[in-house]
């Protein structure tokens, strides 16, 4: 049977002149990319050429002297009714024992933590009022999710929609509460992934929401 299904604003947190518009859209979850960098909790989805400053993805540059957001900034300035889900990104641990400082000097709300790099979650499992996800973006780390945690043992899954299938989808929600997928922008494509079993849906289209609320095979 199809789940009713949500909408995360892919990257939705890493600009604060958008976040207003797309909280206004009625989007449950806006995802943002955090990045630790000379000390400090980054929001940017951009990588850095280690100590070179240079912002750079596939296919942009970026001004590396421009103000960059940080973490504690995003926390003041997102709506109470909006969760965030945090992607935790790169290898350093140090990363997730400041993420957890920073959700603890404010006031507590429903998070979602998720990263490629899992043992980023371990300090976070556990703690109250945060879900933590891990995410899956290839089929050799998809096989390493099946063979590493037994049934009930996740509280969610993020996995790339290239990798799914509702075979996949079955033995991942064996031990996942909630199976997230990405990206996912079309209303026939959220409607497929409902069907499967996926709930949150990680688009680049915050408009998405608008259509699956008035979507009748999903909505109801």
């Amino acid at each position: 049977m199809p789940v009713v299904p949500f909408v995360v604003s892919h990257r939705g947190g890493n600009d604060i002149a958008s976040l207003g518009a797309i909280q206004r859209l009625g989007i449950d979850v806006v995802e943002a990319d955090l990045h630790l960098y000379r000390g400090r909790i980054e929001v940017r989805h951009l990588k850095t050429l280690g100590p070179i400053p240079v912002l750079w993805d596939r296919w942009a540059l970026a001004n590396p002297f421009a103000p960059r957001l940080l973490l504690r900034e995003l926390l003041g300035t997102v709506g109470d009714a909006t969760q965030l889900m945090l992607d935790l990104k790169g290898r350093d641990a140090r990363l997730s024992a400041r993420v957890l400082r920073a959700l603890r000097d404010v006031e507590p709300r429903q998070t979602i933590v998720c990263s490629r790099s899992w043992h980023l979650l371990e300090p976070f499992r556990g703690v109250p009022a945060i879900r933590v996800l891990h995410s899956v973006g290839s089929r050799r780390q998809l096989s390493a999710l099946l063979r590493r945690f037994p049934a009930g043992t996740l509280q969610g899954v993020s996995i790339h929609a290239r990798l799914l299938d509702q075979t996949v989808v079955d033995k991942v929600r064996e031990r996942a509460e909630l199976v997230f997928s990405w990206p996912v922008n079309t209303l026939a494509r959220a409607r497929e992934l409902a069907a499967w079993g996926v709930s949150g849906m990680i688009s680049d289209r915050p408009q998405l929401a608008r259509e699956l609320s008035t979507e009748p095979s999903i909505a109801t």
